[in-house]
């Protein structure tokens, strides 16, 4: 039923585009941003559904990352969901720079960023290509390469590249070093990526014990804290 897709899209699009319309309404002028699903470019020596988790997890915490900074507007990792769920894309990775364009157009944002990452029996690699919207050009390209053991690192780390390679208001200097001194394990980021998953699958029991698991390996992990109030509330 292609026609269906179609019109759901049509309405998805009405809807982000009034929301779009709203916050220039409102005068919210930063420059915006959006975050796309990173795909597994070939992983080896590690779980198949962590691995396929990792794409949603470096996704949300990419944009976590980005939303801690006021000058930026970064656009819900929900918002984009729902947007390449009509377009049958869904957490594949299969958006190129087109899509990436079109869907930014939709959500009010400046650029889009896609992500691939590489895991090497522990060594690992994330990609990231920044689109511009208006020219549907990626614009840049960063990388960052080191052990899993350091993977929140890495995302902290490829967050400021992002807003650098673009010559987007870096994070303030006293968060940013609030960041980087921020030691999540990456046992704690494999089970939130795999909550974040479930989650978007539906299965909120499943979703809720992985958040829980993320939770009793580091404590203070607000942002799996705030999943679980979501779950809870939805």
């Amino acid at each position: 039923m292609r026609w269906r897709s179609l019109i759901g899209f049509a309405l998805a699009v009405g809807v982000a585009t009034s929301q779009a319309a709203v916050l220039r309404a409102q005068g919210d002028t930063r420059p915006g941003i959006a975050v796309l699903p990173f795909d597994n470019g070939g992983s080896f020596g590690q779980n198949k559904e962590d691995l396929q988790a990792l794409g949603v997890g470096f996704q949300q915490m990419l944009t976590t990352e980005l939303s801690q900074n006021p000058a930026l507007r970064v656009v819900d990792r929900s918002q984009i969901k729902s947007l390449l769920a009509e377009q049958d894309l869904g957490a594949t990775g299969r958006a190129d720079a087109n899509t990436a364009a079109k869907i930014g157009k939709i959500v009010g944002a400046r650029y889009v960023v896609l992500g691939g990452f590489v895991d090497l029996n522990g060594d690992m690699r994330i990609d990231a290509r920044i689109v511009s919207v208006e020219t549907s050009e990626i614009v840049k390209t960063v990388s960052n390469h080191d052990k899993r053991e350091n993977l929140y690192a890495s995302v902290t780390k490829l967050a400021i590249d992002v807003t650098k390679g673009v010559n987007l208001p870096p994070l303030p200097r006293q968060a940013m070093e609030q960041r980087e001194n921020r030691k999540v394990p990456t046992e704690a980021v494999t089970y939130y990526s795999r909550a974040l998953l479930y989650a978007d699958r539906g299965n909120k029991e499943k979703a809720a014990e992985l958040f829980k698991q993320a939770i009793s390996v580091f404590p203070e992990y607000s942002e799996a804290k705030q999943g679980l109030q979501q779950l809870s509330a939805s």
